[in-house]
């Protein structure tokens, strides 16, 4: 595809623009001043481009991991407390990513971010199930883990609103700690359960979200793209079409 077309369709500015942009020898291809606006770049996924020294995003879609620390909340922007947003960068939110669902202000781990509408509707939707698997970490002084608890997660938990949850897989990794996966995302809802049965929360880390598992290697407060092997196994979950079609039909 022309270089032009590539930065054109990355809504970076109308072709007759970009051309001048091109020409001025303002733009890079990994690395490279380009200065043709015909330029064929074989592979725009994966072109590392940048204008006037600023890296820019050709992508459509972006599906995005990020590990988010405590002490932020899940929105792009806040008047008054700080946000996921001021962990990414500016071109995610010139490209209008937005967080799947939502983590508390004091809960850790995977978010995935996204300007696929449908893709993520579909993961925070009840309707398609898809598990969230959290990390748990209860205080002493409460009701403490037992392997009988398995079966009490697994027959639906009923909150105080008359809600009753979707059976749920626990795992217990000790007495204070276990693994549990819901298919929901009631407000609190890991809390609200444990708060059911006697338990208080003392930590809560998101480890898990349908196939994807939060990557070991990233830091809290880091982020990266998925991998098109990752993004596909995330349209499988939710019953959708082949992702890469989808992107290569929204970018052409």
């Amino acid at each position: 595809m022309r270089l032009d077309r590539v930065l054109a369709n990355a809504g970076l500015g109308s072709r007759s623009e970009i051309r001048k942009l091109i020409r001025s020898g303002q733009v890079k291809l990994d690395q490279q001043v380009i200065t043709d606006a015909g330029y064929q770049v074989h592979d725009p996924a994966a072109a590392k481009l940048m204008i006037r020294g600023q890296p820019v995003e050709t992508r459509q879609h972006l599906y995005i991991m990020f590990n988010k620390p405590a002490g932020l909340i899940t929105a792009m922007e806040d008047k008054k407390d700080n946000t996921i947003a001021d962990r990414l960068p500016r071109m995610f939110l010139d490209k209008k990513v937005a967080p799947v669902g939502r983590l508390d202000r004091d809960t850790t781990g995977l978010l995935i971010l996204t300007n696929d509408g449908t893709l993520s509707h579909r993961l925070a939707s009840p309707r398609w199930s898809v598990g969230k698997v959290y990390d748990v970490t209860i205080h002493d002084n409460g009701v403490l883990f037992s392997e009988k608890d398995i079966n009490l997660f697994a027959a639906g938990i009923q909150l105080s609103d008359d809600f009753t949850c979707k059976p749920a897989r626990l795992e217990v990794l000790g007495k204070n700690r276990a693994l549990l996966e819901i298919h929901e995302g009631k407000f609190h809802q890991v809390k609200r359960m444990m708060q059911k049965t006697g338990r208080e929360v003392a930590a809560l880390h998101r480890v898990r979200i349908g196939p994807l598992f939060l990557d070991p290697d990233l830091n809290a407060g880091d982020y990266r793209h998925l991998s098109q092997q990752e993004v596909d196994s995330l349209y499988h979950a939710v019953r959708l079409t082949d992702s890469e079609q989808i992107q290569n039909t929204d970018q052409f």
